[in-house]
């Protein structure tokens, strides 16, 4: 087949979706599919493009297996739903753009967010007579409204507005979980429900390995044998970070626990503030590391924490959680019950789940973690069994690849 694929980010982006989407472009071209990439420059990390990436608005560059064209991806400050709503727009008008030429495909595989990927994939495919699949990692507008970022009635009205009808006019949507899918088809007329799909999203066990603690990051960080509560990946609204903090100062005289946020985002500076003012001496703040030392700082982390802000876990399912479990350590999450990431780690034994927003939860479930090390190095070895036995990069290429097969003979008929 021949398949076009338009996404937000694509490598050497290091956004978790952006690992995401290539390793099933890598996939699904092992299995023989020549593939066109349209996606934006590589801008994750600090917000900006690159400067290696700089100085034009589009750039293309031919693969063994297909092209990849990116993008301006136009960013602007995360914190200004406005400014982000705009660069959006453009991005996906420039990508849509960028993406109609090449003749006829077999199909397009958009990702949101961006929910305007949406409709610029469904263009794509009208102009490129190919069956669309809209692939969804978190639902818009439910977790700007959840968030509180999005307050307009008229702007929230006119987000469900695109959002419903994006989902009606592709031809399937994938979610990563039954969760997920559940939000969409509340929202879409029964004739369309048989479209939403799960498939889950992948970890890739091979990269992401358990490895000894004493890791090079560690000792980067100035941290010896201390017990280190990690918090990996973006620091946005989405996640309860303060009860990072909350946890922090209940423990703050206990010499042999230190706690790092290894990341960026929105919310960072709120972060780096609230432990400043608190005169918090046991946190440690990096930033992104390259993809290539993501299973090192996995190995640094002695917990891990997965903390959503309530309602949001019916959402989103950070990919994060399943690279924790490939990694042979235990998470800590906050999490609404009986959501996804909840499910995972009652089924997998891999930690424990607290309800979102509870310090008084979340700091107790920490402490009996903190006094447990055999239980936290069983909970590790077992959540890295369930990994390995879910889901692949394979079988998730595969079912995206029986899926285009599938909307191909619908058509043809």
């Amino acid at each position: 087949m021949r398949l076009a694929v338009l996404c937000p980010h694509f490598a050497p982006d290091t956004a978790p979706t952006g690992e995401v989407i290539t390793r099933i472009v890598l996939e699904l071209a092992e299995r023989g599919h020549e593939m066109r990439v349209v996606s934006a420059l590589p801008w994750y990390v600090h917000h900006r493009v690159e400067p290696e990436w700089a100085g034009r608005l589009v750039r293309t560059e031919r693969t063994a297996w297909g092209s990849i064209t990116r993008v301006n991806p136009f960013p602007t400050d995360k914190r200004s739903v406005p400014q982000r709503a705009v660069a959006f727009a453009a991005f996906s008008a420039l990508a849509g753009a960028a993406g109609l030429r090449g003749g006829r495909v077999d199909g397009v595989l958009a990702m949101s967010p961006p929910l305007t990927l949406g409709l610029t994939g469904w263009a794509m495919g009208l102009v490129r007579r190919g069956p669309v699949v809209f692939n969804v990692q978190d639902v818009f507008p439910d977790v700007a409204v959840e968030l509180g970022a999005i307050h307009s009635r008229r702007v929230v009205d006119m987000a469900r507005w695109l959002e419903r009808s994006t989902y009606r006019a592709c031809d399937a949507v994938t979610v990563l979980s039954e969760d997920l899918r559940d939000n969409l088809t509340a929202k879409v007329p029964a004739a369309h429900r048989p479209k939403i799909r799960v498939i889950p999203n992948f970890v890739d066990t091979v990269a992401i390995r358990p490895a000894g603690r004493d890791t090079a990051y560690r000792r980067e960080l100035g941290i010896g044998d201390e017990t280190v509560v990690l918090y990996a990946g973006n620091v946005g609204l989405s996640q309860s970070l303060d009860l990072l903090v909350t946890a922090a100062a209940e423990l703050r005289h206990d010499p042999s626990v230190v706690f790092v946020v290894n990341g960026g985002g929105s919310a960072l500076d709120a972060v780096k503030a609230a432990v400043s003012s608190a005169g918090l001496t046991n946190v440690r703040f990096a930033p992104y590391q390259p993809i290539e030392r993501l299973s090192e700082v996995l190995a640094t982390g002695d917990i891990h924490l997965v903390p959503l802000k309530a309602g949001l876990a019916r959402s989103s399912v950070p990919s994060k959680s399943y690279s924790i479990l490939a990694a042979g350590r235990p998470l800590l999450a906050s999490v609404d019950e009986g959501t996804e990431v909840a499910r995972m780690v009652e089924r997998a034994g891999c930690g424990l789940a607290v309800p979102p927003d509870d310090p008084g939860a979340f700091v107790a479930a920490l402490k009996s973690l903190l006094a447990d090390e055999p239980g936290r190095r069983a909970m590790g070895a077992a959540g890295r069994r369930w990994v390995e036995t879910w889901a692949s990069p394979a079988s998730v290429a595969a079912a995206y690849e029986a899926l285009f097969a599938e909307l191909g003979a619908r058509r043809s008929v």
